[in-house]
């Protein structure tokens, strides 16, 4: 499932691949935002066509696809020969691992972004607006038969692993598009209403609550957009508010706070060695963060945004970014070692003389219109948005170009 196992650590059982050769591409002819997940020599992929797919994870040929009524931007999860996603459509399906044929679907109240008047200083200021940055949707996790995922419609859901029929329901204050986390009988989960949540796995209650920072002017830094990661009794996320937080799993009290100076944090963190490991957009870096105190151990620049979890095999760490390559860092050194550029990079980017991204030329006006078609251009960098899944020295990503790649 999405970062792996249901407590979103990130790790994976595997010597880390190398970023030099491409096994196997396999074009979907539509944006990839979504992040793999391989079982049993099957890749399992959403797609902005409005398919999922699976392919065999040695060849890259298909295997078959399901067509949803909108773009698949959640990330699979895998759970006894069903595969469950949600899709803009507003439902939440299970298929049939091996066929691809549905079992069921739940039709939520409907997806929808953010909105908010003026969103990120976007003319007209008073106009309400979609969020042209809230791009994933929540992704299923599934645990002891039940699949918990999040929904545009402002709830938090429950759902029988074989039926589909709702265990309970949790209504937040806004839009959630965060993955929910799984662990010892808690579900952790943010919401667009700046709050985070720990809800009892079996009934939904509210166990406690933190809220994270508030912006009521541009609405640029606020909400709760990626997901969390929970080990050794802390629960560790990133907002828009710019701040990163570990909190006490059992009772939501800060533990300490990392200032991300104005950047939002969207990917999820990973946990590995002692340490935390996050992406950031605005700032340009990716952390390591000592786990138990929050000091910083090193960070590593690249040359643009990323919203891109990263996954870690052995002693590297890997993510992408919104430049279309995939960077390896390793954890030993702090550095990054190796780069991988998409299609999409390859052929359309260049780097300014600081080897940085410069997007004014991406975005022609500050109309809501202006910066949606920027964002577009962006992807036609070969953007990736999700993180890598790994297994057996090979690692599976999606990109923006439209490609699945199969890297090792």
């Amino acid at each position: 499932m999405f970062r792996h196992d249901p407590a979103h650590i990130g790790v994976y059982d595997s010597q880390p691949p190398t970023l030099k050769t491409v096994k196997w591409r396999f074009d979907t002819h539509a944006k990839i935002l979504s992040s793999p997940a391989v079982v049993h020599n099957v890749v399992y992929v959403g797609s902005f066509d409005g398919k999922l797919y699976a392919v065999n994870a040695q060849t890259g040929a298909p295997v078959w696809s399901f067509r949803t009524d909108g773009p698949v931007n959640s990330s699979p999860a895998v759970d006894e020969n069903t595969v469950y996603f949600s899709s803009l459509d507003g439902n939440v399906y299970a298929v049939d691992a091996s066929t691809g044929n549905e079992r069921w679907r739940f039709k939520t109240k409907g997806e929808r972004r953010f909105t908010a008047p003026g969103i990120h200083g976007i003319t007209p200021k008073t106009q309400l607006m979609a969020d042209p940055y809230d791009v994933l949707l929540s992704s299923p996790n599934v645990s002891d038969g039940t699949v918990f995922v999040g929904s545009g419609d402002h709830h938090v859901y429950a759902l029988d692993a074989a039926t589909g029929k709702v265990r309970w329901a949790f209504q937040t204050g806004n839009v959630v598009h965060a993955s929910p986390a799984v662990y010892h009988d808690t579900v952790y989960i943010g919401s667009w209403d700046r709050y985070f949540y720990a809800l009892d796995a079996h009934t939904g209650a509210v166990r406690w609550k933190f809220a994270t920072g508030d912006d009521h002017d541009i609405y640029n830094q606020v909400g709760i957009q990626g997901s969390a990661a929970v080990a050794n009794g802390s629960v560790y996320f990133g907002a828009r508010d710019s701040t990163f937080y570990a909190l006490d799993a059992q009772t939501g009290a800060l533990r300490w706070k990392h200032d991300e100076h104005g950047s939002w944090v969207i990917g999820s963190p990973a946990l590995a060695n002692g340490n935390v490991y996050y992406t950031t957009s605005d700032e340009q870096k990716f952390w390591a963060l000592n786990a138990a105190s929050g000091a910083e151990r090193f960070s590593v620049p690249y040359s643009t945004f990323s919203f891109s979890s990263p996954s870690i095999a052995g002693n590297m760490a890997f993510f992408g970014a919104f430049d279309g390559r995939l960077y390896g860092v390793n954890l030993d050194s702090g550095k990054a070692t190796e780069v991988f550029a998409t299609d999409g990079a390859r052929k359309n980017l260049h780097l300014n003389a600081k080897g940085l991204l410069d997007l004014q030329p991406f975005y022609a006006s500050n109309t809501l219109q202006g910066v949606t078609a920027g964002l577009e251009r962006v992807y036609a960098l070969g953007s990736i948005v999700g993180s890598p899944a790994i297994v057996d020295g090979t690692l599976y990503v999606g990109s923006a170009d439209g490609n699945l790649y199969a890297i090792g």
